[in-house]
């Protein structure tokens, strides 16, 4: 595998794409009001502008004066968001619009319009118009599901860093240092006691990264499978005495012996990990 190059916003965008498919999911209209436009990478803008003005028409034969009138504004907000694009995005373009209940709430009559675009993870490759009671979330949702995450986790007693893998890409996406001190050098007492409070530290430590590796690799972005790594046995100790949550705790593909922990470790885990990615995809 060749030299990878990751955009810092690349694994944030798909976390965001999640919680906007989770909101737009829940929306149900009044009626088949809500508007799902699909345009593919290779569609003409205006093609689809003209498109939309002819459904425009159509919505004119809507027998509810409030259905009518929101799907014709919700056609109009679209197409004034497509004349803002110079040309279509480099994957396609997904938006969702439709009159929405305030806040505050409201009787029928006192939505506001409103629109959602997404620029797809991934190649949008046919074009789809829908006026319906629910957004059509599944194509994106789809496309979602098809990635493969998994999680790196490179710790040593001093730092710990965290990665994610999706496709052929890796990135880092946090680093923390311990403040754990050093390892006490002199004998006596005072060597016993510097020994525990250094006991209760790395303890400290441990369940503060297992809080962390919960966060990320559950609650934002659910992984496969996770390759923990580092330098000398603190990786051990860590997953020896089950800091982590019982589903990370049973995804772990692999423990790495590695140079670095940090975000050099998450490199380097990486490097080494070709074939134990191999392997494990293959399953």
């Amino acid at each position: 595998m060749g030299k990878i190059e990751i955009q810092k916003h690349d694994s944030v965008k798909i976390y965001k794409i999640r919680k906007t498919l989770q909101h737009l999911s829940k929306i149900t209209g009044r009626g088949t009001e809500l508007i799902t436009v699909y345009i593919p990478k290779n569609k003409q803008l205006h093609e689809v502008i003209t498109n939309l003005r002819e459904e425009q028409g159509t919505a004119d034969n809507i027998k509810s004066d409030l259905t009518r009138t929101h799907v014709v504004d919700s056609l109009s907000k679209v197409i004034q968001r497509l004349k803002l694009y110079k040309k279509t995005p480099e994957r396609g373009l997904a938006i969702f619009c439709g009159a929405l209940p305030r806040e505050e709430g409201g009787p029928p009559g006192t939505e506001v319009v409103k629109a959602f675009e997404i620029d797809p993870p991934k190649d949008l490759k046919t074009f789809l118009y829908r006026c319906d009671d629910h957004f059509h979330v599944d194509i994106l949702n789809d496309m979602l599901k098809d990635d493969y995450l998994i999680g790196f986790l490179a710790i040593d007693a001093k730092d710990t860093g965290w990665g994610i893998l999706y496709g052929d890409k890796v990135e880092v996406l946090k680093e923390t240092s311990s403040g754990v001190a050093g390892k006490h050098r002199q004998g006596g007492q005072s060597a016993k006691r510097f020994q525990k409070l250094r006991e209760m530290e790395l303890t400290y430590y441990f369940n503060r990264i297992a809080q962390i590796t919960r966060e990320y690799f559950i609650d934002i972005y659910p992984i496969k499978g996770l390759i923990i790594s580092g330098p000398g046995p603190t990786k051990e100790e860590f997953v020896r005495d089950n800091y982590l949550e019982y589903r990370l705790q049973d995804m772990i593909i692999s423990t790495i012996d590695a140079s670095y922990a940090g975000s050099e470790g998450i490199r380097e885990a990486f490097a080494k990990s070709t074939d134990i990615l191999s392997n494990f995809r293959m399953v």
